[in-house]
């Protein structure tokens, strides 16, 4: 059976009445349970992450009930053009500066914060690394390879068993 044009627009009109109603219901449902839940647990608006600042998220102990819970704390820009792009500092570099920087421009420019401007890249704090023991050598051949007898076995060192040299050899 052939329909015309107009017949299937009308129909497609039906059935986006009929969605949008299907839709509005359900709508009022989610709504009516999301505020059972607020006034249940007793939510506010910025625990919801409605405030005014950009947040990010923060695990913090819930009192009453001791689980863990993610909540909402500000990012703080360190990192901005005027132009209305930012960056907190962490994570991959965006593209905007990226971009910038690749033109020529430094990235003391960029800094929100007066006195990390003035102050030069290389006074800036950095973070504190763990400080790694140096690996002891266990075992040695006389081709320089070496093997701290943790991990795997090296190739050299199987080699070397299959050719008639035990681990007391070795031993440097």
């Amino acid at each position: 059976m052939a329909r015309s044009l107009e017949q299937i627009q009308q129909q497609i009109a039906k059935l986006q009445q009929q969605a949008e109603t299907l839709r509005s219901k359900e709508v009022a449902g989610v709504i009516s349970r999301i505020k059972v839940a607020i006034e249940h647990y007793g939510l506010t608006a910025e625990q919801l992450g409605f405030g005014s600042v950009p947040s990010a998220t923060k695990s913090t102990k819930n009192k009453t009930t001791g689980r863990v819970q993610n909540t909402k704390t500000a990012s703080r820009v360190k990192f901005s053009d005027g132009s209305g792009n930012s960056w907190s500092g962490m994570g991959k570099r965006p593209n905007w500066l990226r971009e910038a920087l690749a033109a020529g421009r430094s990235i003391d420019e960029f800094f929100t914060d007066k006195a990390m401007a003035n102050a030069s890249t290389a006074q800036r704090p950095t973070k504190s690394r763990k400080k790694r023991r140096p690996s002891t050598v266990m075992y040695r051949d006389d081709a320089g390879h070496s093997w701290t007898g943790r991990g795997p076995q090296p190739r050299w060192l199987k080699e070397a068993l299959v050719a008639g040299k035990s681990l007391e050899d070795l031993k440097g």
